[in-house]
């Protein structure tokens, strides 16, 4: 029985020797130093953690794809966003600015065709013998035309120009068929003569005038350029003819006008 126990002990010692040396020499040669067993049973797990992490992997892969193609379309689509305002925000200037710009060249060629637009002017020589020219007024413009005023001529008697402002406050708005005789009351009214004129008719107020009150003649044959106070006498063929007397502002006789009498003029007259 002994005997036995001591064999199973040395055997055991034995093996535990040999396996002892094997590890040894395992440790020297750098080999793993593990069963079969255990070796194929590491290869398996990590074959697995390989296949995980390439699955793990490939779909990180797919993912990260999926975000830039998303990420590519989003900035393709708000680029033509973009571009399809501006186009929007072009279209609606120009048809808001159309026709302003249509206005403003219409505008334009207007102003350029009045600066542009030649005048006519009609020559003519003076009884001097000078050449002189107007120009021709082919439109009729009633509240452009302004009548010029009467200028005051220091040489005449001054009591000419309070004989215009008696006989325009007793003027009338139309006329009478009196103006030879409103205008002898206003002369005398003023003091520029003594005595009322003897004459009857309206044209012969100037030989009246100058030979009876020391009136003289002036040089002017524009009515609007005879001065505050002179008496002007036109002529008629078949008529009394009219006398009016100049104010700073039209003529006056027994009614006052802006413009003169369209008769001939015999004269412009005046005191000295």
């Amino acid at each position: 029985m002994l005997k036995r126990l001591f064999t199973a002990l040395v055997c055991g010692f034995a093996i535990t020797g040999q396996m002892r040396a094997q590890e040894v020499v395992v440790a020297r040669q750098g080999l793993p130093s593990f069963s079969p067993r255990v070796a194929s049973a590491t290869r398996g797990r990590d074959s697995e953690s390989e296949t995980a992490t390439e699955t793990k992997s490939g779909s990180t892969t797919l993912t990260v794809e999926q975000m830039r193609m998303a990420g590519a379309l989003a900035a393709k689509r708000q680029k033509e966003q973009t571009l399809a305002e501006q186009t929007r925000a072009m279209r609606r200037s120009s048809y808001n600015q159309g026709p302003q710009r249509d206005a403003l060249q219409v505008v334009t060629k207007e102003k350029t065709a009045k600066n542009t637009q030649t005048i006519a002017h009609y020559s003519y020589k003076t009884p001097g013998g000078k050449k002189e020219s107007v120009a021709v007024i082919t439109q009729y413009y009633p509240k452009q035309i302004v009548y010029p005023f009467a200028k005051i001529d220091r040489r005449i008697d001054g009591k000419l120009m309070r004989a215009a402002t008696i006989a325009q406050e007793r003027a009338h708005a139309h006329s009478r068929s009196m103006c030879w005789h409103y205008v002898k009351e206003a002369l005398l009214a003023s003091g520029v003569i003594d005595s009322r004129p003897k004459s009857e008719l309206a044209k012969d107020a100037a030989e009246d005038l100058v030979s009876n009150y020391g009136f003289k003649k002036l040089s002017v044959s524009d009515p609007f350029a005879a001065p505050v106070g002179s008496v002007l006498v036109y002529g008629a063929n078949h008529a009394a003819g009219h006398v009016e007397i100049r104010t700073q502002d039209g003529f006056v006789s027994d009614f006052f006008s802006k413009t003169p009498s369209p008769r001939p003029l015999l004269g412009v007259y005046a005191k000295l």
